[in-house]
């Protein structure tokens, strides 16, 4: 399966309760919709994945899949550093017709090169349906070597790898390795750092998936067609627009600024689960410059 575009890592939204708020998760699908998105990504970590349990968690991708019913691609989370849950996950995930699956590292764990390419070529094995690969070392303590990506590349099922250890050169490293194999064509790379999208495509990411997006889709998007159609002048005139939005949006731990964003919107958020909590005044304050710079509020 191909990659390409603007898909948005999704916020769970919670109820004063902090309950799953089922009809404003809904509402933000079809706000995301309208925003020209090409993907949406459910009870990922920015959806709060590791505070939901297991009926929630499945819950989230239910809805997801049933309220975008075919209008653009739907990603599950579906990672764990159990692979057996991380299989039981993606399974349930592609019963309930997800169009991919995208599995963080197992954390903690921090399992050896050899190990992760297992624990993937597991999930592949025994799941039908793509899966991404999800690379953040900062949350997770491990960190997808260049040439353990170009092994998932030739496991059938993982067609491409989410980089978010913030290394513009370990992607050009990525891309030239899988050319060397002949597999630039069928593995996508998508930027897993907003502020690094434009330079990640620019050596050869097809794509992003994005927490911003959650507020600002429409411009991510405009950005990300406008590289995919060598509009360079275009897309560095974006990029800057976003560059401040993008910067306050990780001032404190994803999601804790992009759900207050939201809520300062008018769009469904709500509160944060323990152990996340509000943000500290003066990053509110910082937050909320660079909305009004945006125009989004």
């Amino acid at each position: 399966m191909r990659f390409e575009g603007t898909y948005v890592a999704m916020v769970t939204p919670f109820d004063e309760n902090k309950n799953i708020d089922e009809e404003g998760f809904r509402s933000n699908i079809n706000y995301l919709i309208d925003q020209g998105v090409d993907g949406l990504v459910g009870a990922g970590t920015t959806g709060e994945s590791a505070t939901l349990n297991h009926e929630e968690h499945q819950r989230v991708i239910e809805i997801l899949v049933d309220e975008v019913d075919g209008r653009v691609q739907t990603v599950a989370g579906t990672g764990s550093n159990a692979t057996s849950e991380a299989v039981a996950l993606t399974k349930f995930s592609a019963d309930v017709g997800a169009d991919a699956a995208l599995l963080i590292t197992p954390y903690y764990n921090k399992p050896q090169q050899h190990a992760l390419i297992d624990h993937y070529g597991t999930v592949a094995a025994e799941c039908d349906i793509p899966i991404i690969a999800y690379n953040v070392p900062s949350r997770t303590g491990t960190d997808i070597a260049v040439e353990t990506v170009v092994e998932l590349a030739k496991i059938d099922g993982v067609d491409a790898v989410k980089e978010a250890s913030g290394s513009v050169d370990k992607v050009s490293d990525i891309y030239r390795a899988l050319s060397l194999e002949g597999l630039e064509d069928d593995f996508n790379i998508l930027s897993g750092e907003d502020s690094l999208t434009l330079p990640i495509m620019a050596v050869g990411g097809t794509g992003v998936i994005s927490a911003s997006a959650n507020i600002d889709g429409k411009r991510m998007a405009l950005m990300v067609n406008s590289i995919l159609n060598d509009d360079y002048t275009r897309a560095f005139e974006l990029h800057y627009e976003m560059l401040d939005i993008i910067r306050a949006l990780f001032i404190e731990s994803n999601p804790v600024p992009v759900k207050t964003a939201m809520n300062l919107m008018g769009l469904p958020a709500g509160p944060f689960r323990q152990p996340l909590c509000e943000m500290k005044e003066e990053n509110l304050e910082i937050l909320k410059k660079a909305l009004k710079d945006s125009d989004l509020i």
